[in-house]
């Protein structure tokens, strides 16, 4: 179907698998290349847990991933190095910017070159949800792939030959084709929850697209939502613009 030309995406699904991943592996739940200088991220907003959000809670690691490992067009120039953290409790009037009823994430882009000294030892959090948000030590897998929309976001013209190719080469049911599920780097969304959205960049307007999924599996302990997946959307002008969180 060379009409679905235009609209793929490039994606690298991590397929993590429980592992000991050391500080300059990319991973899943391991532990961060951290400059020993620089603080350890603490979350003080309102959770569950605390309904003050104090003391402030330190962050747990979700993702590091090296370019090295991970190449794509999610990378900004000068950097080669994602790290994702978040704070594991739930946040039922989250922060901008933040899914609500879900950890609040923070983002680190980085040099790796730049490292000096390194955090042997980072705060445990002082306290977290039960359940689903302590991701297991996991190293990556990756499988790279090009990604496609299904049925809004694509003219309609195309949407019934689509959803023949998909049923012609799906024949458990299954969609192998488009919005491809799990921990991923690039790609498009799924939205099977609400209309598909546009995020757009709240500082300069440009198109927002989705950097990282954040997937229920049982290979990482993580489970969102209701086994859904948590999605970080970046701007494509500035990768310092303040990032989108939603929950599905």
């Amino acid at each position: 179907m060379p009409e679905l030309g235009p609209y793929g995406r490039e994606a690298a699904l991590l397929n993590p698998e429980r592992g000991a991943p050391g500080v300059r592996d990319s991973s899943i739940g391991g532990p961060l290349l951290w400059p020993a200088d620089e603080p350890w991220p603490a979350c003080s907003a309102p959770d569950g847990e605390s309904s003050s959000g104090s003391p402030a809670c330190p962050m747990v690691p979700v993702a590091q991933v090296f370019a090295d490992d991970i190449p794509g067009p999610w990378w900004p120039d000068g950097v080669d190095l994602l790290q994702i953290l978040w704070c594991p409790n739930e946040h039922w009037d989250a922060p901008p910017h933040q899914a609500d009823v879900s950890p609040v994430v923070t983002l680190r882009w980085r040099r790796s070159a730049d490292f000096r000294d390194v955090l042997e030892n980072p705060p445990k959090p002082l306290r977290h949800y039960e359940f689903g948000y302590l991701p297991q030590p996991c190293v990556i897998k990756p499988e790279y792939l090009v990604d496609f929309p299904y049925h809004e976001e694509l003219p309609e013209t195309l949407q019934p030959k689509l959803e023949r190719l998909v049923k012609e080469t799906s024949p458990d049911g299954g969609d192998v084709i488009t919005r491809v599920a799990g921990w991923k780097m690039g790609g498009w969304p799924t939205w099977h929850l609400t209309e598909p959205w546009a995020y757009r960049c709240e500082a300069c307007e440009a198109e927002m697209r989705l950097l990282f999924t954040i997937a229920s599996d049982s290979a990482t302990d993580v489970v969102v939502g209701r086994w859904g997946d948590l999605r970080i959307f970046s701007c494509i002008a500035d990768h310092r613009h303040p990032f989108e969180v939603d929950l599905h």
